[in-house]
């Protein structure tokens, strides 16, 4: 560690450091809701099929999932400040070789560059705040940090809206470019280097197989959509993913000098930050997935309008985190973890009663509120119950099982859906997407009628996760 990053907290230029990592956190979030609404516009430039279309999402996706382990670990050992600059270089020359792709072939493989990018930059961000700040300012950091986040994938698909409605297709790729290039001369001039002081021997075989693992795990929720839970298609790298995974838990416990320390979860603080983050995260990234289709399929919002109506979450989570900071030490993690779980469990369900905009407005205030209140707890007891040294690798495991948690949560919210909105069809209605059936011939009112009633069942579901994510990290912390 330098003597820079020892002086934990009092570094003079923390706050404007704290800037440039949320911008480079921003690029990453824009870059995945960005391209959300741009898919009917990449499919017709292109001549993209279905399942190129779903490439280009989960090349992304399986990257980012199975490196950022490895990477969260090799930013440790080498330094976080290399590992964000190599990131921010890799994600922007990706998103310009993305913009101009000819073919769906290279647009595929740009987007997988993408995301080895993004695994390189994600994890060092957290771990050099936590570096900078102290247990006293740490959590207002952590909130901004948060805040960022999610203003990032609200503002996504407004921007994108707006560059695809301007522009050609390649613009919502393009515009990471200057934001990469503005961050890496950023990072480089005020971001002070830091890294794991124990010269450690690299774990190939843990980095293997946690690669090998997580990538058949992502690739097995991938499938659901089009083969289903019963399938060969998912079991089978369900049962690669779980064999990889189980045998890197087993290899990390008897390597002298592991990837990733088991130890770690002997931390209730650790336990429960990372377990309500998982559950968190499958409630709520399949809940507003289904949201984006319910505002333009069913409210008829176009992709901007639909994306200027989610943003009122970002807002809420913006102005809670750095107003409610001294009500949530009051309260103690514990206490502020459940209370604010509880308020996004509660717009979840409001959400699920969403038929018109209003209670839909309430629903994702009172998510912006209670992710506010919950996510700089959840992230202050997960780094702070690591040692400083190892913050990249418990940074790169938390977000790798939160991707695995969003996956998860989009596929069996997805999937409850799609069995209900084809059980409420009346026959000879295709039932394969919204789009399709809408655009049948069908009774437009029938048809939205029916993907409302399968979304509400998916979204109290979604709720449940939520609140449960709540009660295990309330006990966690409690007893911690």
């Amino acid at each position: 560690m330098t003597s820079t990053t020892e002086r934990v907290g009092v570094h003079p230029q923390r706050w404007a450091v704290l800037g440039v990592l949320c911008l480079s956190v921003m690029v990453v979030v824009l870059d995945n809701t960005v391209l959300n609404v741009a898919i009917p516009s990449i499919s017709t430039g292109l001549g993209a099929s279905t399942a190129d279309i779903q490439w280009m999402i989960n090349a992304y996706s399986l990257a980012l999932a199975g490196l950022l382990l490895t990477t969260g670990s090799l930013s440790d050992r080498f330094g976080r400040k290399k590992a964000l600059l190599a990131g921010l270089a890799l994600f922007g020359a990706g998103s310009a070789v993305a913009a101009y792709a000819g073919s769906s072939e290279a647009l595929i493989a740009a987007r997988g560059f993408m995301g080895v990018g993004a695994a390189m930059l994600m994890p060092g961000t957290l771990a050099v705040l936590m570096q900078l700040f102290d247990e006293k300012e740490r959590p207002k950091a952590i909130g901004i940090w948060a805040a960022v986040t999610s203003l990032g994938f609200a503002a996504g698909p407004v921007i994108g809206g707006a560059l695809i409605k301007n522009f050609w297709w390649g613009s919502v790729f393009l515009i990471n470019v200057p934001v990469a290039i503005l961050a890496i001369v950023a990072v480089a001039a005020l971001v002070p280097e830091s890294k794991d002081p124990t010269v450690r021997r690299p774990d190939v075989v843990g980095s293997v197989l946690s690669i090998i693992g997580m990538v058949a795990l992502v690739y097995a929720v991938i499938e659901v959509p089009e083969h289903g839970f019963g399938s060969v298609r998912f079991g089978v790298p369900v049962a690669i993913g779980l064999v990889a995974m189980t045998a890197f838990a087993l290899w990390e416990r008897r390597t002298a000098e592991p990837m990733l320390d088991l130890g770690f979860f002997a931390d209730r603080r650790f336990t429960g930050a990372v377990a309500s983050g998982v559950l968190a995260a499958f409630g709520m990234a399949g809940s507003l997935f289904l949201l984006t289709q319910h505002l333009q399929g069913v409210l008829g919002y176009s992709p901007l309008e639909a994306g200027v109506r989610v943003a009122p979450m970002a807002i809420a989570l913006l102005v809670t985190s750095n107003t409610l900071g001294q009500l949530v030490l009051k309260l103690g993690a514990s206490k502020a973890m459940l209370l604010g779980m509880t308020i996004v469990a509660g717009g979840v369900v409001l959400l699920s009663i969403g038929t018109t905009y209003p209670p839909t407005l309430a629903g994702l205030i009172l998510i912006g509120v209670g992710v506010g209140v919950a996510q700089p707890v959840a992230v202050n007891a997960l780094m702070g119950s690591i040692p400083p040294e190892r913050a990249g690798i418990a940074s790169g495991l938390s977000s790798t099982l939160t991707e695995l948690g969003s996956s998860f949560g989009i596929a069996v919210l997805g999937a409850l859906l799609s069995a209900r909105f084809a059980a409420a069809l009346p026959d000879g209605v295709p039932s394969r997407s919204l789009s399709e059936a809408l655009h049948s011939g069908a009774d437009i009112t029938l048809v939205r009628d029916a993907f409302s009633s399968g979304m509400s069942v998916s979204l109290v579901i979604g709720a449940i996760a939520v609140f449960l994510g709540g009660v295990v990290a309330s006990v966690l912390l409690r007893r911690a």
